[in-house]
């Protein structure tokens, strides 16, 4: 099984809010192995461009810490599941956490 992964990041880790990412970590993953990686930089922040723009690159699922109502119902609309108040730590180490099912979520932070 194939699929992709995002996780916005802020100076190598996770972004603790996802509208204020300077790139994402997008991962490939095949039979439920990191096959590749990237940090991509996103377009410019406008209120419900991240969620189309993370669509456009293929990706199913998203780690993040917080991330606001309207993004997670933008996320809802295309299928694609977000996991939030993941811990602000390495996105290989988010992946391999995720991939082990040892993917601690927690509460969102982000109050919009």
């Amino acid at each position: 099984m194939k699929k992709r992964i995002a996780i916005p990041t802020e100076n190598g880790v996770l972004c603790s809010h996802f509208g204020h990412c300077e790139s994402f970590y997008i991962a490939d993953i095949e039979n439920n192995k990191l096959v590749a990686s990237v940090f991509v930089t996103p377009p410019a922040h406008e209120p419900g461009l991240y969620p189309a723009w993370v669509k456009e690159q293929g990706v199913s699922e998203v780690i993040c810490g917080g991330i606001g109502q309207k993004a997670r119902d933008l996320f809802d609309a295309q299928s694609i599941t977000v996991y939030y108040g993941a811990d602000k730590k390495d996105p290989e180490n988010l992946i391999q956490d995720h991939l082990n099912n040892m993917l601690k979520t927690g509460q969102n932070e982000c109050d919009h």
